[in-house]
């Protein structure tokens, strides 16, 4: 049922992020730490699920068809937002820059999203243009997302880890 909701690996990417677009708005409007906590928490996991998505599946898939400089960034703008993934998933609401911390992972998602989406030049436009079976990547995302979904709400998914970008110990 949900391989009909989307017509190919693009799609599913889309969709999420429009879903991700959505709890970012429904951020700023939520009232009360409880609330905040809690749609800030569910933005963090479908952005860890669909990262690794992206990491494992997506992005392999296209490595060495499409512009490689285009996956490298990607790659490092998925490592900023982990971080702040990480730092949100560990805080409260009641921390000193909780709030600035999830607008900000909104603005570099924005970016993210606009240069992925892209008409004509972004990585979704290159990725069109190649051989890639769109459907076949499609149903192994959908795959892998549902095994996320599951330990998501079973044993929870473990912190988000840069993969480009080293962290420096303190």
């Amino acid at each position: 049922m949900a391989k009909q909701q989307f017509t190919d690996a693009i799609m599913l990417l889309k969709a999420d992020h429009r879903d991700a677009e959505a709890l970012f708005e429904k951020f700023e409007k939520a009232k009360g730490s409880a609330r905040k906590r809690q749609i800030a928490l569910e933005l963090c996991t479908i952005l860890k699920i669909h990262t690794i998505v992206e990491e494992e599946l997506f992005y392999p898939a296209f490595r060495g068809k499409i512009d490689d400089d285009v996956l490298d960034e990607a790659h490092v703008e998925h490592d900023g937002a982990k971080i702040l993934i990480n730092d949100i998933e560990s805080g409260s609401p009641d921390d000193e820059f909780f709030e600035a911390k999830v607008t900000v992972l909104g603005e570099d998602i924005k970016h993210h999203v606009r240069e992925e989406e892209m008409p004509r030049e972004g990585m979704f436009a290159q990725c069109r243009k190649t051989d890639v079976d769109l459907v076949a990547l499609r149903d192994q995302m959908l795959a892998r997302k549902e095994e996320l979904l599951a330990q998501a709400k079973t044993a929870g998914l473990p912190a988000a880890k840069p993969s480009a970008v080293k962290l420096v110990p303190a």
